[in-house]
């Protein structure tokens, strides 16, 4: 098992391989992610901000809504990154649920050309459903078929946040077509939640990601999902394809020890970074987008 502190620094932009930019590398308008231990977000300047579009995916019945940012211009055979959000905060976060990541989106794409899928699992946003772990499962398999039918995409990459990051885990494990994936903050189970099912529906009713009534229909079914689907069973998996564990170090709504048991499960085979001082919305922390552009660039040499 590899640990590493947060203040690793990444390659150079002109050192980033995929689709076609013409300068990106040495636009002076984007900013390096580590100098010196300080910690620059990066941002493209407006020339190399690609085609960026609101789209639409079927995850079954169900309509999903999702930002693809996609560059300028691409090679064949190329690389797609699907961005997982977690589960929302605060009296019915669910319509909020996800707003920012469609600028991360952006700015992923922009600095290292690869395409870049922000989507609204079930029963957030503006995508149709209620939350069920296996619904959130089949959304992620949905997305993971949409950047895959991409014209220029053969390889499909996960990051998750939270939730997303352990639905990013199980993903790869189960589903060797995804080449790798990164978590932040995640779950290595769910037994809580199955220890306390009815805690769980009250907790997503109030979120508003479960708006219909009479949900589950099947509340044995709905736990069985939570035990069955378990992120320690799958993460060793995943290698030799690269996975990435980012965890806050204090973190106090999922333990750092749930990291290290993650990569316990993959016997060492994993990037296990530790944020000192970070808590669980690593989503707003400039150190994790950093980390996560600097793994982007070393798997795409």
């Amino acid at each position: 098992m590899r640990e590493r502190p947060s203040d690793v620094s990444g390659p150079g932009l002109g050192g980033v391989r995929g689709w076609a930019w013409a300068g990106l590398g040495r636009c002076r308008d984007v900013a390096t992610w580590v100098h010196r231990g300080k910690v620059d977000i990066l941002l493209p300047c407006e020339e190399h901000l690609g085609r960026n579009m609101d789209v639409r995916i079927h995850s079954g019945e169900l309509v999903l809504w999702g930002h693809l940012a996609a560059p300028l211009a691409a090679e064949t055979g190329h690389r797609a990154l699907v961005l997982c959000h977690g589960l929302p905060t605060g009296p019915r976060g669910g319509a909020d649920s996800g707003h920012s990541y469609p600028e991360l989106a952006d700015r992923l794409s922009a600095a290292t050309g690869w395409a870049v899928l922000a989507f609204n699992f079930r029963g957030t946003g503006e995508s149709e459903g209620d939350f069920s772990l296996a619904g959130w499962m089949a959304d992620l398999r949905a997305a993971i078929d949409y950047v895959l039918d991409l014209q220029g995409v053969s390889e499909a990459w996960l990051a998750g946040f939270d939730l997303g990051g352990a639905l990013a885990i199980c993903a790869a494990g189960e589903n060797e077509t995804v080449s790798g994936a990164v978590s932040f903050g995640a779950p290595a189970d769910f037994d809580d939640w199955a220890a306390d099912p009815t805690g769980l529906v009250r907790k997503c009713q109030d979120l508003g990601i479960i708006r219909a009534r009479g949900l589950p229909v099947d509340p044995d079914g709905w736990v069985r999902e939570l035990v069955e689907l378990r992120p320690l069973a799958l993460i060793g998996k995943i290698p030799p394809r690269p996975v990435l564990v980012v965890h806050g170090g204090d973190d106090d709504e999922v333990s750092v020890m749930d990291a290290r048991a993650l990569a316990d499960a993959a016997e060492g085979r994993v990037d296990l970074r530790v944020l000192p001082g970070a808590g669980h919305r690593l989503r707003h922390d400039p150190r994790a987008v950093a980390v996560l552009l600097g793994w982007m660039a070393r798997v795409a040499e």
